[in-house]
């Protein structure tokens, strides 16, 4: 068995001991959570079409809710979609995603239902039901299930070398007007990608430690 650190001193809790084919390395815990920031300002550095296919294909692998995978990802690159997105964020968000090499538009398909038959097969038909019948709880899945997704897809890119500013600060109507018209996907989030510029770099604002969070029952 091998020991990784705890990452909140405060715990004052010996390591845990993980089996080591299941732990992933303790560098791996650094870069994907314990040294991995919401990242403003980005080096000059493109990202292949293929880096973010790879971000998408391990993200695409962890759990949704009756695996629904209601979540879309729109990546704006081109300065003619940057344009298209500029005047639809808030002011103060507008020059760190105007200069990331790529920016992700997180959605959730509203019409999950038609890829059920492929996605879960089984239970496709009582899914398809219950949709019609309760519109609401059908949003309120497809929501989960993006956000879901959407914490996947930051670990992912994380993992293959890249820096993360997920935001809100948009106008959501006009996001969903410009770039999913004719669609039934509703925009979520936005999360800038990209290979950070530290400098200047705040420190990390504070966690709630475990006691304050959490309860073994």
């Amino acid at each position: 068995m091998i020991a990784s650190r705890m990452p909140d001193a405060e715990l004052g809790a010996e390591p845990y001991l993980a089996e080591p084919d299941h732990a992933i390395a303790d560098a791996a815990l650094e870069t994907i959570f314990r040294n991995g920031r919401t990242l403003r300002k980005w080096q000059n550095k493109p990202i292949s079409p293929a880096l973010l296919m790879a971000i998408y294909d391990l993200a695409r692998l962890g759990p949704t809710e009756s695996n629904i995978t209601a979540a879309r990802f729109h990546f704006v690159v081109s300065k003619q979609a940057k344009a298209r997105l500029e005047p639809l964020l808030d002011e103060g968000n507008r020059r760190q995603t105007m200069t990331a090499p790529a920016s992700a538009i997180v959605g959730y398909d509203l019409d999950f239902a038609r890829t059920l038959p492929k996605l879960a097969p089984k239970a496709a038909e009582s899914l398809a039901k219950m949709l019609v019948a309760d519109p609401e709880k059908a949003r309120l899945m497809a929501m989960r299930s993006a956000g879901l997704q959407g914490g996947y897809f930051m670990v992912a890119a994380r993992a293959l070398g890249l820096d993360c500013g997920p935001m809100s600060g948009f106008d959501p109507t006009g996001v969903d007007k410009e770039f999913f018209v004719g669609t039934a996907i509703k925009s979520y989030f936005l999360c800038n990608l990209g290979y950070g510029d530290r400098e200047g770099l705040r420190p990390r604002a504070a966690r709630l430690s475990f006691d304050e969070a959490c309860k073994i029952l």
